[in-house]
């Protein structure tokens, strides 16, 4: 389910005036049916105490992997000693960011591209493609022909300075890369990888992203799920 939700705020400071915002909720559900990366942990949900079993609270266990559903790539992801996904600064987490859209026919974002395309004074960047459209049908599983990114475009988006990029869908990386180029060129820069959208309501434009993966203190620090969400700036 998507929510996008409607804010009317009152300024004080101008009587009668109404800001009409949008607030869109960008995450992926996490469930059961919800496509993992090949090779990653599937997610496990499950009841711990039930109020039904005369319990004093509901609570439940989860089991997933790092990289699920809507999350954040650290750059220890794929650097040994590099930053871990605790130690990400909010100032690149939380600001604004540009959604760029994709169309369909591309299945590879090139540096010519993003040259094109991706040349606004945002430091955040996310690619709205066709992998959207892949959240519909959670059921289906993972798939493997997804729209991604390429070395010589991550390259470009270093070059631009961007300090985040995201996509739509588990991975910017073509699937069952080799060398996993353009997740090393990001992530060497600094540059935080944010994966696993649902940009299926979001227009092209620019917003304020919020994005607060949790904050996990042990393991490698890899990275983490994170509720993401997009705000209007009118």
């Amino acid at each position: 389910m998507r929510t996008i939700i409607h804010n009317h705020i009152h300024g004080s400071d101008r009587p009668g005036h109404n800001i009409s915002m949008q607030i869109y909720d960008v995450s992926v559900p996490l469930s059961t049916i919800t496509p993992t990366y090949p090779g990653d942990p599937k997610i496990e949900i499950r009841e711990w105490a039930t109020l039904a079993n005369g319990d004093a609270a509901n609570v439940s266990v989860l089991h997933m992997g790092a990289h699920s559903g809507t999350h954040v790539d650290a750059p220890v992801h794929f650097i040994a000693g590099a930053p871990t996904v605790a130690s990400l600064p909010l100032s690149v987490l939380i600001g604004m960011a540009e959604v760029v859209e994709v169309p369909p026919e591309i299945l590879v974002i090139d540096e010519s591209f993003v040259s094109n395309n991706c040349n606004g004074p945002s430091e955040r960047v996310l690619f709205k493609t066709r992998n959207s459209k892949f959240w519909a049908r959670p059921e289906d599983g993972f798939r493997v022909d997804y729209t991604y990114i390429d070395s010589s475009a991550a390259a470009r988006l270093v070059s631009q300075g961007k300090k985040l990029v995201g996509i739509d869908y588990l991975s910017i990386e073509a699937f069952q890369s080799a060398d996993f180029a353009a997740h090393i060129e990001l992530l060497s820069n600094g540059v935080v990888i944010l994966e696993g959208l649902d940009l299926r309501d979001v227009p092209p434009g620019t917003y304020e992203l919020i994005c607060l993966p949790l904050k996990i203190a042990e393991g490698s620090g890899d990275g983490a799920p994170a509720r993401t969400v997009l705000r209007s700036l009118k």
